[in-house]
């Protein structure tokens, strides 16, 4: 492989991988406050609630029980069947936010079930409303036992956020696989896209790890995506 050559790549990958951080970062964000608001639902709604509960649960259950890549699919291709059309970078990010936000449902509603209930109990004996418990005391711990399971959905993120090049999206893998379709050299190009791919999240990984040790609470953690 031509070391020149190989350079002539970095500009149009790095790109792609502002593109890809950009879906990632928006999905990601996006996802923790529809994810935040099923995982209440999922915990607290009762008498009244209950079927906004069902329905939280129903899409948690179908978010996460179908693939990614047909979930994409589905909103480029087949919504124009129904006379709705998304743009490749509209559908892109969608698809990844209602995917996100189900696993953010579920490390939230378990992050939120750690706190001993004794504590909502305790709130509510010194006068505060349920709405003022849980943005004063159930939340700010919750929030901090989330991160690690949110540093591994931030990773399967990046990662899955290559699928959009299915859509037409130059993101990381639309770069690499233009370059390599047009340069005959699609070994060497996919080889340092996953140099650009590895190198992302490890850096995500150390700075979410120093985030995690400096919030942690001892003795509580919630389960990471299945």
């Amino acid at each position: 492989m031509n070391l020149v050559f190989k350079w002539k790549w970095l500009p149009d990958l790095a790109q792609g991988l502002a593109l890809t951080l950009e879906l990632t970062g928006l999905s990601m964000a996006l996802g923790a406050v529809l994810g935040l608001a099923l995982a209440l639902l999922r915990v607290y709604a009762k008498g009244p609630l209950l079927p906004l509960y069902g329905l939280a649960s129903a899409y948690v259950h179908f978010f996460r029980g179908t693939p990614l890549l047909v979930q994409l699919m589905g909103l480029y291709y087949g919504l124009p069947a129904l006379g709705i059309r998304l743009s490749p970078f509209l559908a892109s990010l969608l698809a990844l936010t209602l995917n996100t936000a189900a696993y953010q449902a579920e490390y939230f509603r378990g992050a939120i079930q750690s706190v001993k209930s004794g504590q909502m109990l305790a709130a509510r004996a010194i006068g505060l409303t349920r709405l003022q418990a849980l943005r004063y005391v159930i939340l700010p711990q919750a929030l901090r036992l989330v991160i690690p399971p949110w540093s591994n959905e931030l990773v399967y993120m990046i990662k899955g956020s290559a699928i959009v090049y299915l859509v037409g999206m130059l993101d990381l893998m639309g770069r690499a696989r233009t370059i390599g379709t047009k340069e005959f050299r699609m070994f060497e190009v996919l080889v340092v896209t996953a140099l650009f791919y590895l190198a992302l999240i490890l850096l995500f990984t150390v700075a979410l790890r120093w985030v995690e040790n400096r919030t942690r609470i001892p003795g509580l953690g919630v389960p990471g995506r299945s």
